[in-house]
């Protein structure tokens, strides 16, 4: 139970993180959004350096580092995606993959579910891609590069999830920090060299930080989550984050919910209270 619940917390905060960061490039280019949050994340981590502790052992710094490296890979791949074909298709594939090449690690590493978690896994898969979906009617067909790009912007978040959840127990949060560091250190040098294709416009410093201190916080409860749970359950549960993202574009935005969407956030409601009682 407290997995399942670290694991909710950690896709709120992914989806409030996705939600603001989304704000903000809204209002400048995504990479100056990203210069701010990422400094913001990294001082979260550090900030709880000495409350949790770290250990940077060789096995710490490999994992971390390589987490980083697919953090990267994944911004770099999902706005790719966005920009080569239809989001409302290929949204839930990235979303589908990132949720199901966890589970596929988690169970090739002798997870065991109970009959409940067997209902309740496949239907939170489903409701991953019900929610992340748009309303999609009469959407173009997506080329075969768009779907490539869509299945490694997933695989590289999957990357991610995997490699925290690989590196030592007993680690504290040198995972994250090692993590953050890599990936702020990649897409920094982007910006840097892409520092005459931004524009002009100012980047929306509080909303970017913001995003930049949830992220950091999701990605705690992830790992906090998948040490204490199987990777198999913890992983799909942190996949729901579009529902975050919608609600508060709803609440927020005045962004309308489509019936897709509703259904998709009933039969979360139903998958999560299934693994609850795995």
């Amino acid at each position: 139970m407290i997995a399942l619940l670290l694991a909710l917390g950690s896709s709120l905060a992914y989806g409030c993180a996705d939600f603001l960061g989304g704000l903000g490039a809204r209002r400048a280019h995504v990479l100056r959004t990203v210069m701010i949050a990422a400094p913001a994340s990294c001082a979260v981590e550090l900030l709880l350096w000495p409350l949790l502790g770290a250990s940077f052992s060789t096995a710490t710094v490999v994992w971390g580092a390589a987490s980083g490296v697919a953090s990267a890979a994944a911004f770099a791949l999902l706005y790719l995606t966005l920009a080569v074909g239809p989001m409302n298709v290929l949204s839930p594939v990235t979303a589908l993959v990132s949720a199901a090449l966890p589970v596929g690690v988690g169970l090739l590493q002798g997870e065991h579910l109970a009959a409940a978690g067997m209902v309740g896994l496949p239907l939170a898969l489903a409701a991953v891609v019900l929610v992340s979906a748009g309303p999609g009617t009469g959407a173009a067909r997506p080329s075969r590069t768009a779907l490539l790009l869509a299945f490694g912007a997933g695989a590289a978040i999957a990357g991610q999830l995997v490699f925290l959840h690989q590196a030592p127990a007993d680690s504290g949060v040198a995972p994250l920090i090692i993590g953050r560091a890599v990936s702020s250190a990649i897409t920094l040098a982007a910006a840097g060299l892409m520092r005459r294709r931004l524009g002009p416009e100012r980047p929306a410093y509080a909303i970017s930080a913001t995003a930049g201190a949830l992220d950091s916080i999701a990605n705690l409860l992830f790992l906090l989550a998948a040490r204490s749970g199987n990777l198999s359950v913890v992983a799909v549960i942190v996949a729901l984050y579009p529902a975050g993202t919608v609600l508060l574009a709803c609440g927020v935005t005045a962004e309308r919910i489509h019936r897709g969407q509703l259904v998709g956030l009933g039969t979360a409601a139903v998958a999560v209270s299934l693994l609850a009682v795995t």
